[in-house]
């Protein structure tokens, strides 16, 4: 958005360069619009010209495509009012050259003027401003909608949130800790119903090993009375 905006800007300003370059002088004093668009094709001649027919044409015709194309955000269209711009331009100076027989640039406004100078800088000017423009975007590209980088998986997929981004199942499959897996794979020894836990040799605690309060031993059951 930003680059159309500025390429819009500098496009137009080539524009407006090059609209006011014919009311300038261009060589030996002799403004732009005494030039008329047949003497770049058949020669230049002394007669005056038109404003309506002379040099000022195409380039009210480039700054017309430039509007158009700043309108329609087409980069194609901005860079063919520069190179129509630059294209007249250069001709020109090809037929002044034939014409006088040599171009020259003198300050006392004997050779090239400052006229010329402002259309090739309004040429150049649109051509820039094409390149910054980014220009419209496709429909298939304003349709294209973004993919999320780590979609949340629906409910009949194995694997769980948040993806881990390896291949195969998530090692995490719930958000608690996993509980510690006992090593014993053994039968349980206090497991009456096993029955293979019968030939297992129970161990004897020692004294030492009794978990009982050894300062508060448990008192012994009273002895039966006898009748």
């Amino acid at each position: 958005m930003i680059r159309n905006i500025l390429g819009s800007v500098v496009a137009l300003a080539g524009a407006a360069s090059a609209v006011l370059s014919p009311f300038r002088d261009w060589y030996g004093g002799r403004a732009g619009h005494d030039y008329r668009v047949a003497d770049l094709f058949e020669g230049i001649t002394p007669t005056e010209s038109g404003v309506l027919v002379s040099i000022l044409l195409p380039f009210l015709g480039a700054a017309l495509l430039v509007v158009l194309g700043v309108v329609l955000r087409s980069r194609l269209v901005v860079a063919l009012a520069g190179l129509v711009v630059l294209g007249f331009t250069i001709l020109w100076m090809v037929r002044q050259g034939q014409a006088a027989g040599s171009l020259v640039v003198g300050g006392d406004g004997a050779g090239l003027q400052v006229g010329v100078v402002n259309a090739l800088a309004g040429g150049v000017l649109m051509l820039i401003g094409a390149l910054l423009m980014t220009g419209r975007r496709s429909r298939r590209e304003r349709e294209r909608k973004p993919v999320e980088p780590f979609a949340v998986p629906t409910a009949d997929q194995v694997d769980t949130w948040p993806p881990t981004q390896e291949p195969g199942m998530s090692v995490q499959t719930s958000p608690w800790p996993e509980p510690e897996v006992d090593p014993y794979t053994g039968p349980d020894p206090r497991d009456p119903r096993d029955a293979r836990t019968r030939s297992y040799p129970q161990a004897v605690p020692h004294p030492e090993d009794d978990p009982r309060d050894p300062v508060h031993p448990p008192h012994p059951p009273p002895p039966p009375r006898q009748g």
